[in-house]
């Protein structure tokens, strides 16, 4: 179980996955060794599964960003693991989650502009076989950037 001085490191981890063992040690009021074991500790236990940079989509060209619910004509483990297979192979999909209610996946995707956005729903998502029809919203503005997760 975590204690309060583990819910401490991992929203300071969260919010700068930087910090040294000196410096999350000066946070927590603990040693550099200490507050490391801690950390080394989640990451074995899982509670921390990994680290990564986040880049900014508009300086990377990526000028649409955009939501596409996705509803199945057939639900068969064939099918599901055939779509499933077709949107980890796309670059352009950056996450994607089963859903309940009335889409049965909902799709994050980055593209170039809106004609890559337009390629990919109708040459790539529309045309697979599982696929019976699609919703598309285009981000005009995010409001918040993916935060972190309440500890």
């Amino acid at each position: 179980m975590l204690d309060a001085t583990d819910t401490r490191l991992l929203l300071a981890l969260q919010k700068d996955a930087h910090l040294t063992a000196h410096q999350l040690g000066e946070m927590l009021n603990l040693s550099a060794s200490q507050a490391g074991r801690r950390r080394q500790r989640l990451e074995a236990e899982g509670f921390i599964t990994g680290y990564s940079a986040r880049l900014d989509p508009v300086k990377l060209g990526l000028q649409v960003q955009g939501f596409i619910q996705v509803h199945l004509g057939t639900h068969g483990p064939e099918q599901s693991a055939s779509f499933a297979r077709m949107v980890n192979s796309r670059p352009e999909i950056s996450s994607a989650w089963t859903m309940t209610g009335e889409a049965d996946y909902l799709l994050h995707v980055y593209c170039d502009d809106l004609s890559a956005l337009n390629s990919l729903l109708h040459e790539v998502i529309l045309p697979h076989p599982a696929v019976a029809r699609v919703q598309s919203q285009i981000v005009m503005d995010q409001l918040k950037r993916d935060a972190p997760l309440p500890t």
